[in-house]
């Protein structure tokens, strides 16, 4: 699959790190698997890593976090 950013990469598995903001509250995500861009560095996450990781930015914000740093977790 070609980026779709450069259009120039190639897409592969790998893993990065989110940065979500969630009112006052900044959830960082490490180790999140995600489809990689081998030229741009872009990623695009599936639908279901993606309300996981929501839902972990969510949970974070709900405890009042000003800062949460998490590693992805199933």
């Amino acid at each position: 699959m070609n980026c779709i950013t450069c259009k120039n990469g190639r897409m592969f598995p790998g893993q990065v790190t989110v940065s979500l903001t969630r009112g006052e509250t900044l959830v960082v995500i490490k180790q999140v698997p995600a489809q990689v861009c081998d030229n741009c560095g872009e990623y695009t996450l599936d639908a279901d890593i993606a309300q996981r990781v929501y839902s972990q930015a969510d949970t974070a914000a709900a405890h009042n976090a000003e800062v949460e740093i998490l590693r992805y977790a199933a």
